[in-house]
């Protein structure tokens, strides 16, 4: 593994080692550290699980930055093709989060109307509509003081440790250059039904995927919708990838029914393997935050059906 993490951290330009062992909070805060350390630690959990990218999922989703994990793991793209474009996407968000000082917050529990009528009162937008009673609300610092002072009723407003309103109209910038440095990406069709933030949706080709990792930079990540999906799909087991433990805990609120396990430390990766041999067919989820989600119908196949 520290091979590969070298060869990730030559591909990014990104000292992925000292940053994910000893580099302080505030360091890995940086977008554009982050970003690139979120995607590698993901790819590096799921080579220790099956060899990428043929891993023995149905589905596979992720969430925000973790879409370019997926999108990895899908074969819709190479890993280097993944963690280059995280990189530029980190840098392109942390310069257009740098114009306006901006921010994020959870919004815990409450009613969804409620929450929903207090965001916009606030002129805010639902950046992330995460489903199990959770949403983030994004915009100006003096936009979210104002949301913490006056909280919706039963509610609990938490500031995130994040550099802009990622996921709004205030991220603009970034899909400008994003777009342009797609434009010479070849992307291939997914090899494995592979489910967008946009709109919990299947991605059918490669352009498409590409497109939509691109324009979700600026839109809101609709996981609540991904989570849907996978329940229509009789999706019964899953595994998030490292950075673990979000997306899991999502899970038991809003899929109680799916036998989920988070990957934090190595001391997970013997009960992921065993979810995998105790689905036949299996699911597995990166967290952004990144998703892989096990076992779909029994009828499915080794990869699921598209939709």
């Amino acid at each position: 593994m520290t091979e590969r993490l070298e060869w990730f951290s030559a591909v990014t330009g990104v000292d992925l080692i000292a940053h994910g062992t000893v580099s302080d909070a505030d360091t890995i805060r940086d977008t554009a550290v982050a970003q690139p350390l979120i995607v590698a630690a993901g790819l590096l959990t799921a080579s220790q699980l099956t060899p990428i990218p043929a891993i023995a999922a149905d589905v596979v989703a992720g969430h925000s930055v973790g879409e370019f994990t997926a999108a990895a793991l899908a074969g819709v793209l190479s890993p280097e093709q993944a963690l280059v474009l995280v990189r530029e996407r980190g840098r392109a968000m942390a310069a257009a989060g740098a114009v306006t000082p901006t921010g994020m917050s959870a919004v815990l529990g409450g009613d969804p109307d409620e929450v929903a009528s207090a965001l916009a009162g606030h002129g805010l937008t639902a950046a992330n509509a995460n489903g199990g009673g959770q949403v983030v609300a994004a915009g100006t610092l003096e936009q979210l003081a104002a949301l913490a002072a006056a909280p919706p009723a039963k509610t609990r407003v938490i500031p995130l440790q994040v550099a802009g309103a990622f996921h709004t109209h205030h991220m603009a910038p970034a899909v400008a250059t994003m777009v342009r440095l797609a434009s010479g990406v070849r992307a291939a069709d997914p090899a494995v039904r592979l489910l967008s933030n946009a709109d919990g949706g299947s991605v059918l080709d490669g352009s498409s995927a590409l497109t939509r990792l691109v324009r979700q930079i600026s839109n809101p990540v609709r996981w609540d919708s991904c989570s849907r999906t996978m329940a229509d799909l009789g999706v019964t087991g899953m595994i998030e990838l490292s950075p673990g433990g979000t997306l899991a805990g999502l899970a038991k609120r809003g899929l109680r029914s799916v036998k989920a396990v988070a990957l934090k430390t190595p001391d997970d990766l013997d009960a992921a393997r065993s979810l995998i041999t105790e689905h036949s067919s299996t699911s597995v989820e990166i967290d952004s935050e990144l998703e892989l989600d096990l076992d779909l119908d029994a009828d499915a196949g080794p990869w699921g059906a598209s939709a």
